[in-house]
């Protein structure tokens, strides 16, 4: 018995060490209204705001709701993510950024009514690229792993299948922001919840390498 009560203490302290940490992130565009019960982001979501360079539009944006917590070195991050959209280009997941000039967004875009796996990568001007779900999730669960100079995204539906959608770069040995992404480019806002937010260190691969070697 007392060993269940000391396991029963150690969960509840874990729990509520990951609360206190999303507690602990900063906010870079705060919007209006947001909360955070049960380990979970509410936010609802700024109307007309984006992150975009250049490319294809003609205009910049660095407007949208991103809350975030800074890192070094590689990790792999992931959350479970649901949205009540409604206009085009309404979007929510995570992003990795070392500035305004370089970051990767990548989570569920909705467009022209489908609900697609989107992300954005931004080296001084932005590309985009989309993978469409044949059927409208209830959730999605993104997940991006830094390692050395790349970042790769994948996407489940289950928590438990992961497919990988993009292999993009990004300067490895510089600090990063990475946290929860969501605009709303065309519309008036919408709801996007956000559960089980986590940043796992990894080990640096080049060390790891010649700790072998030596």
């Amino acid at each position: 018995m007392k060993r269940l009560l000391v396991a029963v203490s150690l969960l509840f302290s874990w729990n509520e060490m990951k609360a206190q940490t999303l507690e602990k992130m900063h906010w870079f565009n705060e919007p209006g209204q947001w909360e955070i019960k049960n380990n979970r982001l509410i936010m609802q979501v700024t109307p007309k705001s984006d992150y975009w360079r250049i490319s294809h539009y003609g205009f910049t944006v660095d407007d949208a709701p991103f809350y975030y917590s800074n890192y070094g070195g590689e990790l792999e991050a992931k959350v479970k993510i649901t949205g009540a959209y409604k206009a085009r280009f309404d979007q929510m997941g995570l992003m990795i950024r070392t500035d305004q000039q370089h970051y990767i967004k990548a989570g569920v875009e909705f467009v022209d009514g489908k609900f697609n796996i989107s992300t954005v990568v931004t080296h001084v001007k932005s590309d985009w690229s989309v993978t469409t779900l044949e059927k409208a999730p209830p959730f999605v669960w993104i997940k991006l792993v830094r390692r050395l100079d790349a970042v790769e995204i994948f996407y489940s539906l289950d928590d438990q299948t992961y497919i990988l959608t993009r292999n993009a770069p990004l300067q490895d040995n510089a600090p990063v922001q990475v946290g929860l992404m969501a605009a709303c480019p065309d519309g008036e806002g919408f709801e996007a919840s956000f559960e089980n937010f986590s940043v796992k260190h990894l080990p640096d691969q080049r060390r790891l390498d010649w700790l072998k070697n030596h």
